[in-house]
């Protein structure tokens, strides 16, 4: 089987090395053609995501040459000797690369198991590959069953239960307690990583308006800008404060920066309106005896890890049967291959009946001259659906036959039968 998959991921590689090989999505297009030029023809797909970069190939060479030609091919593109970069590249042939493409594609490889983010990327790149004209039969084959593997992992199994990340965790809980976000304002205090993480979250889910607080006023003004938001001094954030339904803190102070008296001022001037507060800081932004607070709903980042924690123990308990799912997919593509094996001697026999019909067909339309246009007509198509139809069960149960460890037997025998060349 001439499919393989060359590639490295989270599980292989530091970012630093992912960061280098990465194929931004407008250079992909010229990419794939250069990749094609290398290959003489065949097809590919590359898929580079920030935990991934992939390759997948189907050529009628040798595996073991495929996969030296794409190690070759990454190395001149990103102008990197293959020696910095090998020792963390796998290399999966046949049905290993097809396991592995389902695996990925349904999410059981990804650095967060289950997420959903995953099957989209993995759509885009086929998508890409396929406008460039880059994907044969095979791979598109490949990858159609691929999505349907991975639909019915998530169908059949709970592997996407649960939010499993901090951010999602938080905006989960955020809309638990306020139902819908339109009209409610989320501050921001800091501008960690998790926490623009969460905002981004909030706001894919509709939050309102947003307040940004920052030491460096100018970096508040720069992401206010950016996401549409107003940027507030840091010292009026008590001022600020109960304008805010959400809070998300996320600085790097190594005190607290609000008390209980900050939300009880906070809470009097709101008329007791309900806070959500998400304290993803280390050390905690937000002092704990906030949370005894009526009206007010603390969570820090060590109660939002646990949540995930047990959403993503319940999903690695589906993992047994999703890789059953996996299996049963690969053993169908890969009798489907298997299958094209027969497909130049079902070429032939189809050639060699339908050469006869045509003959025997031209003998009777001269025995009958005085048929109508029509009338000739109706007896040709009528000629061909008898040959299809005597064709399609042995054609059928050929291809079941071949696909076999050894078809060789089988072909050889049937070429003998109908008195075919040998390919």
């Amino acid at each position: 089987m001439g499919v393989v998959a060359v590639g490295l991921s989270h599980h292989t590689s530091p970012l630093e090395l992912r960061e280098r090989l990465h194929f931004p999505p407008e250079t992909i297009p010229a990419a794939l053609r250069e990749l094609q030029n290398r290959l003489h023809g065949g097809a590919a797909v590359i898929l580079s995501t920030c935990n991934r970069v992939e390759i997948y190939a189907h050529h009628e060479k040798d595996a073991a040459a495929l996969c030296e030609d794409l190690r070759a091919f990454i190395a001149s593109w990103h102008r990197i000797p293959e020696s910095e970069f090998v020792p963390s590249l796998y290399e999966h042939k046949g049905p290993e690369a097809v396991s592995h493409l389902f695996r990925v594609t349904a999410s059981l490889d990804s650095l967060v198991v289950g997420e959903a983010q995953i099957l989209g990327q993995v759509h885009e790149a086929f998508m890409l590959a396929q406008d460039q004209q880059s994907v044969d039969k095979v791979l598109s084959a490949l990858f159609q069953r691929a999505f349907s593997v991975a639909k019915q992992v998530r169908t059949e199994t709970r592997i996407g239960a649960g939010k499993v990340s901090v951010a999602s965790i938080a905006v989960d809980l955020a809309v638990s307690i306020f139902i819908d976000l339109a009209d409610k304002t989320v501050m921001i205090v800091g501008s960690g990583k998790m926490g623009e993480s969460t905002l981004k979250s909030l706001l894919a889910r509709g939050v309102g308006r947003i307040l940004l607080v920052n030491r460096s006023h100018e970096k508040a003004l720069v992401l206010a800008e950016e996401l549409g938001g107003e940027a507030v001094p840091f010292e009026d954030l008590d001022e600020a404060l109960p304008r805010a339904d959400i809070v998300v803190t996320s600085t790097a102070a190594a005190v607290p920066l609000l008390h209980p008296g900050h939300f009880q001022r906070a809470l009097r001037k709101r008329g007791n309106a309900p806070m959500f507060v998400i304290d993803i800081a280390v050390p905690r932004n937000v002092d704990p005896a906030v949370n005894e607070l009526d009206n007010v709903y603390l969570y820090d980042v060590d109660a939002l890890k646990q949540a995930a924690s047990e959403n993503l123990e319940a999903r690695r308990e589906e993992i047994d049967q999703c890789l059953r799912l996996v299996d049963e997919g690969v053993a169908k593509f890969v009798q489907w291959m298997q299958s094209l094996i027969a497909e130049p001697a079902i070429l032939s026999i189809s050639e060699e009946l339908h050469g006869i019909r045509e003959r025997e067909l031209q003998k009777l339309l001269d025995a009958c001259p005085d048929l109508t246009g029509e009338q000739r007509e109706a007896v040709t198509q009528m000629t061909r659906r008898i040959v299809n139809a005597i064709l399609q069960r042995p054609m059928s149960q050929l291809k079941r036959e071949v696909a076999t460890d050894d078809p060789s037997f089988v072909l050889q025998l049937v070429r003998r039968i109908f008195g075919l060349k040998e390919s």
